[in-house]
């Protein structure tokens, strides 16, 4: 990107005229502020985006294991650390994408036996962070792909379809969300799960308008509908 190769030279330039030597560098400045200085406007969108993607994903997981507490080991008064303990991965940990859409497939297995709140989840997770590159912050070479964020919004959505219509052999939800309890409709999964569409929908336009690249739009029923490639 040769607005970025541009930047980067100016940037060393000014270093290069600096008085600042290691010896007399502020020791108490954050390393962040330093980094900084190596990233780009759109470097600094996508960590936000990211940072704001895991803060809605930890949101549903809380939320799930409220409505399927028995997927929490301890129960509901245990929660908060089952959602802690999800979120413990390292973050250079890295799972491919094919893995990921694997957990979120057998979630949704009506044979498994195993947290179904926890796969649904980190499935989810490792999808969206391979759109990402599995990065947790970007600087100028960094260089992320609008089609694999325009196709994890669409994987989403599929999720979210089989979340929402997935059941057993008795007609029960796999995973509870939404619910019509005392006549009054519950849809904050739904208004949780918009927001990580939009997310992911609004980084993939942005990442496309600045490098010039074109998304291929991908239309399929839900019904029938398959995971994209990542």
């Amino acid at each position: 990107m040769p607005y970025r190769l541009t930047i980067l030279i100016f940037s060393l330039f000014l270093s290069a005229c600096s008085t600042t030597t290691p010896q007399n560098l502020d020791k108490n400045q954050p390393e962040s502020e330093i980094g900084y200085l190596a990233k780009s406007d759109i470097d600094t969108v996508a960590d936000i985006h990211l940072r704001q993607i895991d803060k809605y994903l930890k949101e549903l997981a809380y939320k799930l294991y409220r409505r399927n507490p028995r997927h929490c080991e301890g129960g509901t008064p245990k929660i908060e650390q089952c959602v802690e303990q999800l979120f413990k991965i390292k973050k250079n940990a890295t799972v491919s994408s094919i893995k990921a859409i694997k957990n979120i497939k057998l979630s949704l297995n009506e044979e498994f036996a195993g947290d179904r709140v926890a796969n649904f989840t980190s499935g989810l997770r490792s999808m969206i962070h391979s759109a990402y590159s599995n990065k947790t912050e970007f600087f100028f070479f960094d260089e992320l792909d609008p089609q694999k964020l325009y196709n994890s919004a669409r994987n989403i959505e599929i999720a979210v379809w089989r979340l929402s219509n997935f059941k057993d052999n008795k007609g029960q939800l796999l995973l509870i969300t939404n619910s019509m309890d005392t006549g009054i409709s519950n849809l904050s999964f739904e208004r949780l799960f918009g927001k990580l569409v939009a997310t992911q929908d609004t980084m993939a336009k942005i990442i496309a308008e600045s490098s010039r690249r074109r998304i291929k739009n991908i239309i399929q029923r839900l019904a029938t509908a398959v995971f994209l490639p990542i």
